[in-house]
């Protein structure tokens, strides 16, 4: 199969978990606080072994036949700041919202609340939509497989916990599901970017590669950790944090 088509659908499959996640709330289940923050926690372990399990230590192994041991040290130290600097940029001009952080942006003040929600998960899935389709984008299947099944398995409880935080700002259940849901369709759009600039150009493999795992990381230690922590619940959400971290690790190692 063409890596592209591999790649849009791989990031579409991951992308379209945030709807199943979003699913108990149509269904009027309830989710405590403290389990929400341990599956956000989860989303987070997921996306750091991830980051390194499937991005950082295969891009260093893409690097070096170019770049020697320690130049391809330094390309990935390289694209791990620009992929954070990239989206540290996103996250300061474009208008969002965080659910316990509030309104951060250029503009921010002018925009509906839902929006600026809607916006904060888009910043958010984009690059984990990038980096499924960098994965494929080697023509590494067994690279792109793990990360695509990791990335998915992260976005039900990101889908779940964005349609409980809609809910509870007084958004209908039908709303809540569906505004999740759509903010699962920007992964896609991730994929075929990712796909595409890796493969016009092999050299430009562990520069995508390590640039999607500096997003991740930023996006982990900006947006997820401190909204976990921020009610309390520090203890199941870094138990949660582990069992992501640990499962990613495996899915890697088995599928890789």
């Amino acid at each position: 199969m063409n890596v592209v088509l591999l790649g849009f659908l791989a990031s579409l499959a991951a992308g379209s978990m945030t709807a199943v996640g979003a699913l108990p709330v149509l269904l009027g289940r309830n989710v405590s606080a403290p389990a929400a923050d341990a599956l956000l926690g989860f989303a987070a372990g997921v996306m750091m072994s991830a980051s390194f399990f499937s991005l950082i230590l295969p891009g260093l192994e893409a690097a070096t036949p170019d770049y020697g041991e320690t130049g391809a040290a330094f390309v990935a130290a390289a694209g791990i700041a620009i992929g954070a600097g990239f989206v540290a940029l996103l996250n300061h001009t474009i208008p969002h919202e965080h659910f316990g952080g509030g309104r951060e942006g250029v503009g921010a003040a002018k925009l509906a609340k839902i929006w600026l929600f809607v916006i904060a998960i888009v910043i958010h899935n984009f690059p984990e939509g990038m980096a499924v389709g960098v994965g494929f984008g080697g023509g590494n299947i067994e690279n792109g497989l793990p990360l695509a099944i990791g990335i998915g398995l992260q976005n039900a409880p990101e889908g779940l916990a964005v349609a409980i935080a809609l809910l509870a700002n007084g958004y209908s259940r039908r709303m809540s599901v569906m505004t999740a849901a759509a903010t699962g369709l920007i992964e896609p759009v991730g994929g075929v970017l990712g796909v595409l600039a890796v493969s016009v150009s092999e050299a430009m493999l562990p520069w995508g590669m390590t640039f999607a795992a500096g997003a991740m990381l930023y996006i982990i230690s900006h947006e997820i950790i401190p909204e976990t922590h921020a009610r309390g619940n520090q203890n199941v959400a870094t138990t949660g944090f582990l069992g992501g971290l640990i499962l990613m690790m495996l899915l890697d190692v088995i599928f890789g």
